[in-house]
């Protein structure tokens, strides 16, 4: 199995203007899910759920302060943001947001929240199901979604290389990624560190968190 270098792990969590930031989530994690069949519906759960069991974190049926604290959006066009009832008041930014995901011509997009101890009290993830996504098994989409929203990953994170990879035609977590989120979760670290030397303490448990 690969195992990180303390480089590529610091890597995952320094974003593209060089700042270093790791947090995971502080509360259990209440799923909700817009734009979607019943059944679509039930494979993110369940990748929510898988993740939780990897990692040692919690689900729950509501959040005290928002009710449900991981809000997923299916749509077509950027456009259906600003009329979907309420969004604005969770995301007072709504309208700039729109015209930036469409200049960029983006297909998916994460905004997270974060309590006094940085550690995430919410996520909101928007995907846009343009041609490519469209074409991406549901389970292997779910999963891919979930892994980006069960910890502060870099913005650039992902950019080269999925999380992800395909045996006998299904996608699974690749081991190294599992093993990192395994470590992100140990309840002697910090739920956030701005400090690179973060990455030292994740990845000399990487291996360690089965």
């Amino acid at each position: 199995m690969t195992t990180l270098t303390p480089d590529a792990v610091a890597a995952l969590f320094t974003r593209a203007d060089g700042q270093f930031l790791f947090a995971r989530w502080g509360r259990p994690i209440v799923p909700v899910v817009f734009g979607v069949t019943d059944a679509t519906v039930a494979v993110l759960k369940g990748a929510v759920e898988a993740l939780c069991v990897l990692s040692g974190h919690r689900m729950a049926e509501t959040d005290p302060e928002l009710g449900a604290n991981l809000m997923v959006f299916f749509l077509r066009d950027w456009e259906e943001l600003p009329e979907t009832p309420n969004l604005d008041r969770l995301i007072p930014e709504l309208g700039p947001l729109v015209a930036r995901l469409k200049t960029a011509d983006a297909n998916q997009y994460r905004i997270f929240r974060f309590d006094e101890t940085g550690a995430i009290r919410a996520c909101f993830a928007f995907i846009r199901m343009d041609a490519h996504l469209s074409d991406v098994p549901a389970e292997t989409l779910a999963l891919s979604q979930m892994v980006q929203a069960i910890l502060l990953w870099s913005d650039t994170a992902f950019a080269g290389a999925s999380p992800l990879v395909v045996i006998d035609g299904t996608a699974v977590l690749r081991p190294e990624i599992a093993d990192l989120i395994r470590a992100g979760y140990d309840p002697v670290l910090p739920a956030m560190d701005r400090d690179p030397a973060h990455a030292l303490r994740l990845a000399a448990r990487l291996g360690r968190m089965q």
